[in-house]
């Protein structure tokens, strides 16, 4: 969460004290977006300082950003932002839980559709209910029960979508959403630490983190926690890492494989940005890898291959040892 969000619990954050730059970097809506919906819609509207430039409240925020989300989801502009609360949580609300459509779409094996809805619907309950302990102790027996690879893909990843969409429509506060990352770190640490090491001189070398606005890390260590399940040497070097220092990390490591994560955090045009510059400056020979929830919609830039979900993993790292080409066709 960003410190806007967190502002969101605080007696002040309904006064108008949030400039249009920090709305942009919150939401990922640009400035002239913003200007054309108050022109168009009445919304927001914005108060005006001194100098008269826009100020925002944080309640016009949340909203912001729920409609950013839709946006995401493929609604137009002109439905969704005018819709009042009601409207946008009806939105908000899949149709089925993540845990149903993923039943639905993938064959039954060890980690079956039943266990995963159950275990997933029991961890929203004790994380509603701020139980830490509880939650890490349900994390750490599914952990015991399914193995790594199918408690990361069949049970981490849904279970995260489900409290971001909990969070968006407001059912989780900050607070509890950092108490289930601080949980879901420990418990994937803990399955990671029970992994032999790679060998030396014959391990792929990956190494992982995101761009500087996306302050999301759990899709790191489930990416980590897949790579290094194929025997992969990873280094994570957690959230936020300017992109001069990816550079270096990846000259210090010899990294075939760079992978990013982005949650959506980051504009789009920003996370472009990005990736364009981070492709130029890396050697030509290191790949390049994007998964993340804002990774499946994202159009370019080339030679940046999205992993779009967490399965994909061993396929990319098979591809990469046949080359860049190969490694671009295959996934």
């Amino acid at each position: 969460m960003t410190i806007l969000s967190i502002m969101s619990n605080s007696p002040t954050s309904a006064a108008p004290s949030l400039s249009i730059a920090e709305v942009e970097r919150d939401t990922g809506l640009g400035k002239d977006t913003l200007r054309v919906w108050e022109r168009r819609y009445g919304f927001p509207a914005p108060a005006r300082d001194a100098q008269g430039q826009r100020l925002y409240t944080q309640v016009e925020v949340d909203r912001l950003r729920q409609i950013a989300s839709l946006l995401r989801a493929g609604h137009r502009p002109g439905r969704v932002v005018p819709l009042d609360e009601a409207g946008r949580q009806s939105l908000l609300r899949p149709a089925a839980p993540a845990a149903a459509t993923a039943a639905a779409t993938e064959p039954a094996g060890p980690a079956s559709s039943a266990f995963q809805s159950a275990a997933i619907v029991a961890a929203l309950d004790t994380l509603a209910r701020r139980d830490g302990l509880g939650l890490r102790r349900q994390l750490q027996q599914a952990l015991t029960r399914l193995g790594l690879a199918a408690f990361v893909t069949d049970l981490m990843a849904p279970l995260a979508t489900e409290v971001g969409l909990g969070w968006m429509r407001g059912e989780l506060r900050v607070a509890e959403e950092h108490l289930f990352t601080e949980v879901a770190h420990s418990v994937l640490r803990q399955g990671l630490l029970a992994l032999p090491e790679p060998v030396p001189g014959t391990a792929p070398r990956v190494l992982l983190t995101t761009l500087p606005g996306e302050p999301h890390g759990l899709g790191l260590l489930m990416a980590e926690a897949m790579c290094a399940l194929e025997g992969a040497w990873c280094v994570n070097l957690g959230p936020q890492t300017p992109i001069d220092d990816i550079v270096a990390a990846a000259g210090w490591h010899h990294a075939q494989i760079v992978g990013l994560s982005a949650t959506g955090s980051l504009p789009v045009r920003w996370l472009r940005q990005g990736l364009t510059q981070l492709r130029q400056r890396l050697a030509p020979g290191t790949a390049l890898w994007l998964g993340g929830s804002a990774a499946a919609g994202l159009r370019g830039p080339a030679g940046v291959v999205r992993i779009s979900d967490l399965r994909l993993i061993s396929r990319a790292l098979a591809a990469c040892s046949s080359g860049p080409a190969a490694a671009a066709a295959q996934v």
